[in-house]
């Protein structure tokens, strides 16, 4: 005898749920295909990250190497150009016999030999006789009394100042005239 109490129930069946037995075999082919396809492109993309990755760290490895490159041999053209003036300065010492008028003639050459080079690579004097007294690019060592020239003028130039491509390298040493 069987007891309908120990058989399971079968609950009721939602109208509005497809039975999974009735989703056929067209529906499950279908599905597993989309898969298929979107693994694969989920795989493609992974591969293009990857090299677009590398890429971009040997892109970056070699700007790397060409900074390194850049920075060590920044003064390349600079010490091109120094060298003929270091040429022109031995030639001076090797001569064993010259009288101090050709000295100072061979000396006065090579000195506007290394300021054209320094002048090509951005360096500027700074000569402000005559100018009033700036305390950006000057540094007045003394006040001294000059009757020609207007309080706070730059009257002469212990050491010359120079500016690099517009940024003061070392400012110009001065004496400045005083008030009367």
């Amino acid at each position: 005898m069987t007891n309908h109490k120990d058989a399971p129930e079968q609950a009721p069946q939602d109208e509005n749920q497809p039975d999974l037995a009735a989703v056929n075999a067209d529906e499950l082919e279908t599905l597993s295909r989309q898969l298929a396809e979107a693994e694969t492109s989920l795989a493609g993309m992974r591969e293009t990250l990857l090299r677009e990755r590398a890429d971009l760290e040997n892109q970056r490895k070699r700007m790397q190497r060409d900074q390194e490159q850049s920075l060590k041999f920044a003064n390349e053209r600079l010490l091109r150009d120094l060298l003929p003036v270091c040429d022109g300065l031995e030639s001076g010492l090797s001569v064993a016999s010259a009288d101090v008028t050709s000295m100072r003639e061979g000396m006065s050459l090579t000195l506007k030999s290394l300021l054209k080079v320094a002048e090509s690579n951005g360096l500027e004097q700074i000569d402000p006789v005559g100018q009033p007294l700036d305390p950006e690019q000057h540094h007045a060592v003394a006040m001294v009394d000059a009757p020609d020239a207007k309080p706070g003028t730059v009257v002469s130039v212990m050491q010359k100042g120079y500016v690099l491509n517009g940024r003061l390298l070392r400012p110009a040493l001065v004496s400045v005239a005083k008030d009367s």
